[in-house]
């Protein structure tokens, strides 16, 4: 262990799976206090027992992490338990897809709400802890996407997604300068094709299916990219490494 996380506690949401679960794992090897939200209470069990085998004290919430009730009371279970908040993590993200003439309201709306509201509500009940306390680090998981992503809108069209994780971009923007007086800083991640338990088998079958717009063919490094990898950027980001860092939007997208 490292311990570039030493004496930090760090609430992240989506942490049972895939991105979320490798960031608690990361920020466990660093020696971060956590506290975790996670929809699906065994995946939770899982990452909580887990993270206690590297020797990290967490404790966890099985919730939805668009709630204001979930980010409220994790939030306050987690001042209780620790004394502070010092980073959040705002991972939960994904919705659905479809071609705008097929996408329905309702599916537009639950794509938002999973990426727009969650960061909202984990964000505001977080951050006046670390404005009492003169330091804090939000970090927001957006995507390559908000640029558009090729494979994406030519097989099953993707414009909430799109939509959401550039506005993603646009809220870390502006609360890097509100922050910024707090020593709060605040960033985003944005993962390109991750070889995530959910995303991986589609991104790999487009591969293996020869298909023109794959990841393999539109990424320059030609290989679907790990959550660990995307877990060492949100690392750096929350640690002191990053001090002078705000308002960046980090790709880890293979070049794309």
């Amino acid at each position: 262990m490292t311990a570039r996380l030493d004496g930090k506690v760090a609430l992240i949401t989506g942490a049972g799976m895939g991105i979320g679960r490798a960031i608690a794992l990361r920020f466990a090897e660093e020696g971060a206090r956590l506290a975790l939200i996670e929809l699906d209470a065994m995946a939770l069990e899982a990452i909580l027992a887990d993270v206690a085998a590297l020797g990290c004290t967490a404790i966890g919430l099985a919730g939805d992490a668009t709630e204001e009730t979930a980010a409220a009371a994790l939030t306050e279970q987690a001042v209780a338990a620790f004394g502070q908040i010092d980073i959040v993590v705002n991972n939960v993200g994904g919705g659905r897809s479809g071609r705008i003439w097929d996408l329905s309201v309702e599916d537009w709306d639950h794509t938002m709400r999973l990426s727009l509201r969650s960061a909202f509500l984990f964000t505001r009940a977080t951050v006046p802890h670390m404005i009492a306390r003169g330091y804090g680090r939000v970090i927001c998981l957006s995507s390559g996407a908000r640029n558009g992503t090729v494979w994406n809108a030519f097989h099953v069209g993707a414009c909430a997604y799109a939509t959401a994780k550039a506005g993603i971009h646009g809220f870390i923007r502006d609360l890097s300068i509100e922050l910024a007086d707090h020593g709060i800083t605040v960033n985003a991640v944005a993962p390109g094709p991750i070889d995530t338990e959910l995303a991986g088998p589609y991104l790999r079958k487009m591969d293996a299916d020869g298909l023109e717009y794959a990841p393999s063919r539109m990424t320059p490094l030609h290989r679907l990219g790990t959550p660990r990898e995307v877990a060492d950027a949100v690392l750096f980001l929350a640690s002191d490494e990053a001090s002078y860092i705000t308002g960046v939007t980090l790709d880890v997208t293979g070049g794309r």
